[in-house]
């Protein structure tokens, strides 16, 4: 009987995928997939460390997307997710899907492509909601700042949108929960670390990080936004629906409602 292995990869994308080229091109009996540092040894499996290698990864990626590039989606945004034991599940997607020639990755029937469905959904609403609730501040350094706080780890996804949109000016996205940012300096995307002393909140108080003139600006924004309220028609129910609670401190027409 084959030893089953813990492959352990350094957390990253392309570190997943190398150990999934290493499962198949060594033909491991894999037990489990599992981030360095979040290591649960099991009872019956020995670990093995897999050593992040692009090369590797980019012919596990080119032979996803080779069999479906809706898969390569699913895949990319569940992994996103940080669900514990989603590795192992991706990892199990792909064997099926390299597994047979037929449209494995659309088979809702099967447990796993139902569920890996289902969390890639639930990160891809993440996404177009961070994309619509980020609230950008100028600071005095003329970097436009904002933090976020995300379910999931949708930075990746979203910076693809932001450098469109805002390709003439300098601007942080920092995700106060994972401790990194993604910081667009005009030529590019590159992702930050930052030792942030204060969590910029859209509150009545104000921060000297910022500029008097932002502040000016979010004044005249929460104005427009109470304007154009009818409050006989205020449906409370449907607008948390559409805006959480979560995103409200860090909205700046919310101010006075946090």
């Amino acid at each position: 009987m084959m030893n089953k292995k813990t492959l352990i990869y350094d957390g990253s994308f392309n570190g997943f995928l190398t150990a999934v080229f290493n499962a198949f091109d060594e033909k491991i009996s894999v037990a489990d997939i599992q981030k360095n540092g979040r290591v649960q040894n099991g009872l019956f499996s020995d670990s093995e460390t897999i050593f992040t290698n692009v090369a590797k990864a980019k012919r596990v990626w080119s032979g996803v997307r080779t069999k479906s590039c809706n898969a390569i989606n699913t895949i990319y945004f569940a992994f996103l997710s940080e669900t514990d034991g989603v590795e192992f599940m991706c990892y199990r997607y792909i064997q099926k899907l390299m597994a047979t020639k037929e449209r494995k990755h659309a088979d809702f029937s099967d447990e796993t492509v139902l569920y890996l469905s289902q969390l890639a959904r639930k990160v891809s609403r993440e996404k177009h909601r961070m994309e619509a609730f980020v609230r950008f501040q100028l600071t005095k350094d003329k970097v436009y700042f904002a933090n976020v706080e995300p379910d999931f780890d949708v930075l990746p996804l979203i910076s693809k949108h932001f450098r469109n949109r805002y390709a003439d000016q300098r601007w942080l996205i920092y995700d106060i929960r994972r401790k990194y940012g993604i910081f667009y300096n005009l030529e590019g995307v590159e992702l930050v670390s930052l030792d942030l002393h204060e969590i910029h909140h859209n509150r009545t108080g104000k921060s000297t990080a910022f500029t008097q003139r932002e502040y000016q600006y979010q004044d005249l924004w929460s104005s427009y936004f109470k304007s154009t309220h009818i409050t006989s028609r205020i449906n409370r129910k449907l607008h948390v629906q559409h805006v959480p609670k979560r995103y409200w401190k860090y909205l700046p027409e919310k101010k006075e409602a946090v």
